[in-house]
């Protein structure tokens, strides 16, 4: 049985390749371009899928995506014929996206970017009376593995915590709604919306002008999940509007973002470059490792694709 690991990022032989060679050493670990025999290959480590690769291995049991998400993978023309998708659920992506959302969220809170261009441009040194944590809602769109770690990380500071999924969800210490009958008293209660969908046909161009615009007049986005789930038009429109007052944003239609592109330079958005959430080597390893031997003892692994799953 042997293991593949196709390496994409320029870090990936220097950083995951020795990682995994360790973690994975009773096995027989190939790093491509040096696949032997392909029949041999039995899982397949990559961040993407490449011309050939439907049938480049004949006796391939399963894809282990080094990435969160699914949407890349489904309906890919080249998915290998009867391997089964495991997405990537890496305890450090988790904490780095928890800490990255927590950090902003509490940043947009205590209106410190405000603040910051305030004093640094005129000098204003108007003390600002903030709102308490327990005063302010926070509403996570998406409420999965991440959106819940997420909101964990807020508890202890008394937000108003509140969620949508597709459907109904009993959480703890979180306000809960579901479905598109729900959709709009969700977003009118929710001063900081973050979104952590999936990206589905259903859930494409969500945060468009309609969704936004139910938002409370000065509410902010946190957006995390996908930039096809963002209309790049409608959410500057609303920013010079004011009806937004902020918005942070982790993705893009694009990567890397072009040059020139407003959300470069406009004063309400704060861009970065696709880092909320990084899998991490020593952890990610772990858990393909773990994913390998589950699914040779015939068990179902965390991250198995379904591609109707809830949210």
């Amino acid at each position: 049985m042997a293991v593949l690991f196709r390496p994409f990022f320029p870090v990936d032989k220097s950083h995951w390749a020795p990682v995994l060679a360790e973690t994975l050493a009773d096995l027989d670990f190939r790093v491509f371009p040096d696949v032997g025999n392909p029949e041999d290959i039995r899982y397949y480590i990559t961040w993407n899928l490449y011309k050939g690769d439907r049938i480049a291995w004949p006796n391939l049991k399963a894809v282990l995506s080094m990435r969160a998400g699914s949407d890349w993978y489904i309906g890919h023309p080249e998915a290998p014929v009867n391997a089964s998708f495991v997405r990537m659920i890496d305890p450090g992506l988790t904490c780095s996206m928890r800490e990255y959302v927590a950090a902003y969220v509490l940043r947009l809170h205590r209106e410190l970017g405000s603040i910051e261009r305030n004093f640094a441009t005129m000098g204003n040194w108007n003390v600002l009376v903030p709102k308490l944590a327990s005063e302010r809602s926070v509403g996570f769109m998406g409420i999965g593995h991440l959106g819940m770690a997420c909101a964990d990380a807020l508890k202890p500071f008394g937000f108003q915590l509140r969620g949508w999924s597709r459907s109904p969800k009993n959480l703890t210490g979180i306000e809960t709604f579901s479905g598109d009958n729900d959709l709009d008293a969700f977003l009118a209660g929710t001063e900081i919306l973050v979104c952590l969908l999936p990206l589905t046909p259903g859930t494409q161009d969500i945060l468009d002008r309609q969704t936004l615009c139910r938002l409370p007049k000065g509410a902010a986005l946190v957006n995390v999940a996908r930039g096809k789930h963002l209309v790049e038009n409608d959410l500057v429109a609303l920013l010079d509007s004011g009806h937004l007052s902020h918005a942070v944003l982790d993705v893009f239609r694009e990567e890397p973002l072009p040059d020139g592109h407003p959300f470069r330079t406009h004063p309400k958005i704060t861009a970065t470059p696709h880092i909320a959430a990084v899998t991490m080597p020593h952890t990610g390893s772990k858990k393909l490792r773990e994913t390998i031997d589950l699914l040779e003892r015939g068990g179902t692994p965390e991250g198995l694709l379904h591609p109707d799953r809830d949210y």
